[in-house]
């Protein structure tokens, strides 16, 4: 079975276990804090928790350091090929840590530029509690995930074992990268196709620039990057215009909202007609945006292990808080915007009609860098 239908399998066991959970008695395990946990194993995660809401993510914060956070967990995953192994090379790990116990080759790649300040945050907390760095970073993730509303429930497995090599350079997608070598590289990476490449990208709502332009840091990718919304599928609809040049500003395209930053990769996706439609079908839908994003980290997540004998350890992820009231299932045009700003590419389906917020145009407010950045 490919693995991602064996991730898939697992989802929908996951998914029968919980709608289930009230007429099936399972053996669970009580853990000193008074929790239940499906194997005892996971309730020494409870003390890694308590430690990176309180001392990484400043008070369970979605910020800065909440952005990088799920920001490794895609650039060590997706770092696995293969179609390197086929050809006798080492196509390197997926999740298993190895941007972490090899950071020094591994942040120098392009790609992975300002990732070594969240690595440096992260280092002291793997040896305090005696956890492999790929089980850290898929938790990391997923508790980062928790403290942004309107996130789905995270799912967190552990039994990742160290790797032992680096990953090789050039499996890291850029943000200048065309959308058929993106979709080529999620494709190898995990027989992903172009429609699971904009799940993917989901995780851009909750997202903010971080060396893609060395001139500027902390702009985020939409207007709302501390609430896990449809606004990012908006936004990237609205008309921009793509910065003269090369240089600093590669892979870069100018956002119509002042504050805010636009990859060339986001541009280009949203326009393109193998996911155009995709991409529009997140907007007003956060029920969708959400069953797909669910499915899409957990497969990440578990990149280059056998999920069969992995240990789940859902029930430490904690739950997001619901979006604010003005967010929940429902997507505006920023003030000042309306249906006359979107540059449409999906043929197939209306643009939904949307509400423009009241007031004057305003800027993003600008996500501060993690320490060091």
């Amino acid at each position: 079975m490919a693995f991602k239908q064996l991730v898939a399998a697992i989802s929908i066991a996951l998914s029968l276990s919980a709608a289930q959970g009230a007429a099936v008695k399972e053996k669970r395990a009580t853990c000193s804090n008074g929790a239940t946990v499906g194997d005892e194993s996971c309730c020494a995660w409870f003390d890694v928790l308590d430690d990176i809401q309180q001392n990484l993510f400043q008070g369970a914060q979605c910020g800065a350091e909440a952005h990088e956070s799920i920001r490794l967990v895609f650039h060590d995953s997706i770092a696995i090929s293969p179609a390197m192994e086929a050809q006798g090379q080492f196509g390197g790990g997926g999740a298993d840590g190895s941007i972490i116990i090899f950071d020094t080759i591994e942040t120098a790649f392009h790609p992975n530029i300002g990732l070594d300040e969240i690595v440096n945050l992260q280092k002291p907390f793997i040896a305090k509690h005696g956890v492999t760095p790929g089980d850290f970073i898929a938790f990391a993730g997923a508790v980062a995930l928790s403290n942004c509303p309107g996130t789905p429930q995270m799912n967190f497995f552990t039994g990742r074992a160290p790797a032992t090599q680096a990953a090789p350079d050039g499996l890291v997608p850029e943000p200048f990268h065309t959308v058929d070598q993106l979709i080529a590289r999620v494709n190898d990476a995990g027989q992903f196709d172009e429609l699971e490449l904009v799940w993917m990208l989901s995780a851009h709502s909750v997202a903010a620039s971080n060396d893609v332009d060395p001139t500027i840091q902390g702009l985020p990718f939409d207007s709302t990057p501390g609430i896990f919304d449809s606004q990012f599928f908006v936004e990237t609809q609205l008309r921009g215009t793509a910065f003269p040049g090369s240089g600093g500003n590669q892979g870069e395209v100018e956002s119509p909202l002042p504050g805010e930053m636009r990859l060339q990769t986001d541009h280009t996706l949203a326009r393109d007609s193998r996911t155009a439609c995709e991409w529009q079908s997140f907007v007003n839908n956060q029920s969708k945006l959400l069953s797909d994003f669910q499915f899409i980290f957990l497969a990440l997540t578990q990149l280059g292990q056998d999920p069969t004998v992995m240990t789940d350890c859902s029930d430490v992820i904690p739950i997001s808080k619901p979006a604010p009231n003005n967010t929940p299932g429902f997507s505006f045009f920023p003030a000042g915007k309306t249906m006359a700003d979107v540059e449409q590419a999906c043929a197939e389906t209306p643009f939904p009609s949307l509400s423009t917020l009241p007031g004057p145009e305003t800027s993003v407010t600008r996500i501060t860098p993690p320490p060091g950045a």
